[in-house]
């Protein structure tokens, strides 16, 4: 409230939600990549994902209207913050050569996407059981009105900026 000069505590910004999502483009030949997907969001985020499914039909890339492409959850209240204080302090740093998280993959309006380039870095995760690695872009909402806001709201809730 300092940093931006608000008088009702009600104009701070907060968390809204975030939003898990894993595209799975191999899935319309391989079924078992849906399961796997759902297997790894569920352990991930404690609840159940929905599977997303193709809007139109593309012929080349063999997809087909109504056919499961991807997984994605949402998760708010309690167990989104318990969701970033695990992302924040257990499976960020677990990434190799990690040096910060980029400060610009902000979207003009205070929210934040960040790609994870292998689910295995999450520690619910049971290696045995993942048969292929996968990324997962997790989206942070926030109610700030500005990137400004939304980056000062995620420094202060832990997560290592590079920049």
């Amino acid at each position: 409230m300092k940093e931006f000069g608000y008088s009702n505590i009600m104009q701070a910004p907060r968390l809204a939600k975030v939003t898990l999502n894993m595209g799975l483009g191999e899935a319309t030949q391989n079924q078992k990549a849906i399961e796997n997907g759902v297997y790894t969001l569920t352990r991930i985020s404690g609840q159940k994902p929905v599977v997303t499914k193709a809007r139109r039909a593309i012929s080349n890339f063999k997809l087909r209207e109504g056919v499961p492409i991807g997984v994605m959850v949402t998760i708010r209240g309690d167990r989104m913050y318990e969701f970033l204080e695990r992302l924040i302090t257990a499976a960020i740093p677990r990434i190799r050569d990690f040096k910060g998280v980029s400060g610009k993959a902000f979207d003009g309006r205070g929210n934040y996407t960040l790609g994870v380039k292998e689910q295995l870095i999450f520690p619910e995760v049971d290696f045995d059981k993942v048969e292929q690695i996968k990324g997962l872009n997790v989206s942070i909402v926030t109610t700030a009105k500005t990137d400004a806001e939304g980056k000062s709201l995620l420094k202060s809730l832990g997560m290592p900026f590079r920049n």
